[in-house]
């Protein structure tokens, strides 16, 4: 049973009921999800709101981490949209690890329309942290 006070992210909890619901596996080197954003995902009419794209490349960065054992936060992330995102068209997001200096370790990840368009990339740097830190 999910203890619904400690398990409540946004992104992942099968619980949230405002939350995304992402489902994780790992395929290769790297970590992956698919998303349908609905109409209530969007900003512009038709158009999935940036902070939505965002919270989907970040959080596949972050599971990569959590994947593997890693108790990581976000410490910076860039993103680059590269075209407007639709609703009610499958993502397909995939992150990986490019390097590690220190506590620091540096991913990557690309949302892809399933014809493997690429609408947005992100750097993201994760500084590991003691876990009971996090709790």
């Amino acid at each position: 049973m999910i203890d619904e006070t400690t398990h409540m992210c946004f992104a992942c909890s099968p619980i949230n009921p405002i939350g995304l619901k992402l489902v994780f596996a790992d395929e290769g080197d790297a970590c992956v999800t698919r998303f349908v954003p609905g109409r209530e995902h969007q900003g512009w009419t038709g158009r999935v709101h940036g902070g939505i794209v965002t919270t989907l490349l970040d959080e596949a960065m972050a599971q990569f981490l959590y994947r593997r054992h890693e108790t990581a936060v976000t410490a910076e992330l860039t993103v680059r949209f590269r075209l407007p995102v639709p609703v009610e068209r499958e993502l397909l997001v995939e992150a990986r690890q490019t390097g590690a200096r220190g506590r620091l370790l540096m991913l990557e990840a690309k949302a892809r329309l399933v014809d493997g368009t690429v609408v947005a990339t992100a750097q993201g740097k994760f500084l590991r942290v003691p876990a009971q830190v996090l709790g």
